[in-house]
This record gives structure tokens, C-alpha cells and sequence, in this order.
């Protein structure tokens, strides 16, 4: 195996760990820890408003706000992902999942799509664009929160 192959292999193990560390800090509602990776530049593109987010501070307050909003412990996970690094730049892609309760007694049982992009600076990986979103069915303009991997072979 070529040195070029080693540290593919390295480069991909080592955000894999970054992600499932995200994912354990979700699941701890650990803020600091969610974004533990993230640039200080991130922009990020979420479920919720608005269009976009850039930098790491709302990154963070984003974290406090959505975790305040549960009650109890949070299920999450990423399912097929798959992560692609070169040299200096890396992406990431999966499908997200959070079962959780919220604190007006709702369940909040949802799958969505997650692109991660990331940046090699100073020989440690970081997230540089977070890109979060949910299909929506263009007959009623409604996000279409029931789907389910499974379900979804297209």
C-alpha cells in the first residue's frame, strides 16, 4: 500500500471519530463537544431559519437552543455515511436521526439528510460547511418528516 493510500485511510478514520465524537455529544447534550470541530468560519445550512449560519458562535448557540428544546435524553445517530478525504479538503455525507422528546411533551421522531464538508488546518480536520436538510412534497410545500431510510431507495 502506497504512503498516498495510508494516509487516505488515516485522514478518513480520523473524521469518522470526529463524527461519531459529534454524535456522542448530542446524545450527552454536550455543547461545547457538538462543536468541538467546527471552524470558526463554519456556514452552515439548516432544517430550521434561517437560509444560513456563519461562524462558530452560532454554531454553538444553535447547539444550546436545540438541545434546551428537549426533555430528557436525545437519540441520535447518522446511518450510511460515507466520507471521502483528499489531501487538504474532505467531505462527508449520511443520513441524521434524532428521537427525542421536547419539552412540550411532543415526540420528535425525524430523518435528514447531512453533508459535511471539511478543511485540514494546522494538520487537524474541521468542519467548514454543515449542510442539513429535509425532502419536501412539492404538491403540499410540506417537509416530509416521515420518511425513513428504508423507505427511501431512490
Amino acid at each position: 500500500m502506497t504512503a498516498t493510500a495510508i494516509s487516505k485511510i488515516t485522514d478518513e478514520a480520523q473524521i469518522r471519530k470526529l463524527i461519531d465524537n459529534r454524535e456522542k455529544a448530542v446524545r450527552a447534550r454536550d455543547v461545547d463537544g457538538s462543536v468541538a470541530n467546527v471552524a470558526e468560519d463554519i456556514l452552515s445550512f439548516d432544517v430550521v431559519n434561517s437560509l444560513q449560519q456563519i461562524g462558530s458562535d452560532a454554531s454553538k448557540k444553535r447547539a444550546e437552543e436545540w438541545f434546551a428544546s428537549f426533555e430528557g435524553p436525545i437519540g441520535y445517530e447518522t446511518r450510511d455515511l460515507s466520507i471521502i478525504a483528499g489531501d487538504n479538503v474532505a467531505f462527508a455525507h449520511g443520513l441524521s436521526h434524532v428521537n427525542a422528546t421536547r419539552t412540550d411533551g411532543g415526540q420528535l421522531d425525524m430523518w435528514w439528510r447531512t453533508t459535511l464538508c471539511f478543511r485540514k488546518i494546522s494538520e487537524k480536520w474541521v468542519v467548514t460547511h454543515e449542510h442539513n436538510s429535509v425532502p419536501f412534497d412539492v404538491e403540499s410545500g410540506k417537509a416530509s418528516l416521515e420518511l425513513r431510510p428504508q423507505e427511501d431507495s431512490n
